[in-house]
């Protein structure tokens, strides 16, 4: 086995949830670029995504053959930041080839990239990117942006086809003194396209191509003003469309730029939410009535059982549903998707302490954090993983003991969320766990893939403690 093979396998069980055909998917991929000389002028590297973070994290570097690498040291094992290399995070998110877009390497190094998907069963699970260096002329060009970003009254100039990128999804749109379109990007062709465009819009005056009826002599009116700023922002409707429109005046050249980008589906949805807010408030509150139906159910039907194992069945199923009724009643009483996670547990807590009243030996103590708010989702998965961890250690923790506690402890720290159970029971041997517990199987299916978390569990004759965490 290679040292790239050990590498790549190493860092992806460290940060990853990758199966084992995975992995060898991205050693293929490895073993193709070096087999193949693949890239040959290139810095060539594969990224997976951290799990648990969403870092980008790099398993595997390859320098150039030809010529000198942009980096002096292997950059193996660390994370690229979305801040600086905003084409890898796009296509590890999209799925689609990303090119051209520039970045900033680990050693502070401006480069440009080509990043490409690297998929198995149909999902994406890592990234190749290919780096080339950045020529004077785009560090040029780079240096008037900065400056343009530090002084956003004065007037950006973008004056030569190379840099209106053909990567991005805003149109680019820049119209002479004269009023007519003398450069383009792509997604402003396919706009206009969609608009129903059949000609190439090239060479077209201002007039025949505004989408508000605004007029070039209008921006012209603006630009004249002595208080008139260097740009001005939008939002406007076209058909069903809407657009965020920018004008930017450049009165070096005396051209206009206009930046188009798409809102169409955001609006639509702030729309669906507005028009369904009471609508799914109310439908929280049917939820929580139909479940506390439901409980009533079960209970008199785990009453009429004839033997204990049925009846722990059922009872267990209610623990459950009035975990999750818990949820939809506090959220039957609000607009928002967020909700304190301390109120839900508070409930689910003194709900298990009433259902166990016969072990009144067993005292239960609670810190959490009150400020913790989460999603609706994310909540009810707490619920149902803390309502298990808390019923196991009533049922299992205390046989023939006398007295003994349960305390459960939330909190956050540095945006991620700690939560444990811990008891002061008999404990038990961790490996001997039944596999086909189902209690059991809620915790480490929920944590693992609802929470994207981690869990850990230590026991011995002084007691158990079982504690998960999860990125906020």
């Amino acid at each position: 086995m290679t040292d790239f093979t050990i590498k790549i396998k190493q860092l992806c069980a460290k940060y990853t949830d990758l199966s084992i055909e995975d992995i060898e998917e991205l050693i293929s991929q490895a073993e193709k670029i070096l087999s193949r000389h693949l890239y040959p002028d290139n810095d060539v590297f594969i990224d997976v995504m951290n799990e648990l973070t969403g870092d980008a994290i790099v398993v595997f570097q390859r320098p150039p053959l030809s010529k000198n690498s942009l980096y002096s040291k292997d950059i193996v094992g660390q994370k690229a930041k979305r801040k600086n290399e905003a084409a890898v995070y796009r296509t590890f998110e999209t799925s689609l080839n990303t090119v051209g877009l520039l970045a900033r390497s680990q050693e502070n190094v401006m480069v440009r990239q080509r990043v490409y998907p690297i998929r198995n069963q149909r999902k994406n699970i890592g990234v190749v990117i290919v780096e080339d260096s950045v020529d004077e002329k785009m560090k040029h060009f780079l240096v008037a942006q900065s400056e343009a970003e530090n002084y956003k009254n004065s007037p950006i100039s973008i004056t030569s086809k190379e840099f209106v990128t053909d990567n991005i999804d805003e149109g680019i749109l820049i119209f002479n003194r004269k009023g007519y379109l003398v450069q383009m990007n792509r997604a402003a062709e396919s706009y206009y396209h969609g608009f129903g465009y059949l000609d190439d819009i090239l060479g077209m005056h201002y007039d025949n191509l505004s989408l508000d009826m605004s007029t070039f002599e209008q921006l012209n009116y603006l630009r004249s003003r002595n208080d008139a700023p260097g740009s001005m922002e939008k939002e406007i409707k076209f058909g069903n469309l809407y657009f965020e429109m920018k004008y930017i005046f450049d009165e070096a050249e005396g051209t206009v730029i206009v930046i188009i980008h798409d809102v169409t589906e955001v609006r639509k949805k702030e729309a669906e939410i507005s028009d369904k807010a009471v609508v799914i408030k109310e439908i929280h509150h049917r939820v929580k009535n139909n479940l506390q139906s439901v409980v009533s159910i079960l209970r008199i039907q785990a009453r009429r059982c004839s033997t204990d194992e049925a009846k722990k069945v059922l009872t267990e199923s209610v623990y459950r549903i009035m975990a999750i009724a818990r949820t939809h009643e506090l959220l039957s009483k609000q607009l928002e998707d967020n909700i304190s996670l301390k109120s839900v547990l508070d409930s689910v807590i003194e709900n298990m302490h009433h259902c166990y009243e016969e072990l009144y030996h067993i005292t239960m103590e609670a810190e959490i954090d009150d400020q913790l708010i989460l999603g609706s989702d994310i909540v009810v998965t707490i619920a149902l993983v803390v309502n298990e961890l808390i019923q196991n250690c009533y049922d299992h923790a205390f046989i023939n003991r006398n007295h003994g506690s349960i305390k459960v402890t939330v909190y956050e720290k540095d945006e991620y969320v700690y939560i444990s159970i811990e008891d002061d029971g008999i404990g038990y041997k961790t490996e001997n766990t039944e596999q086909n517990n189902l209690g059991l199987q809620i915790v480490t299916s929920y944590v693992k893939e609802k929470l994207r978390g981690k869990l850990e569990v230590i026991s011995d004759q002084n007691g158990t403690k079982t504690f998960f965490y999860f990125k906020k």
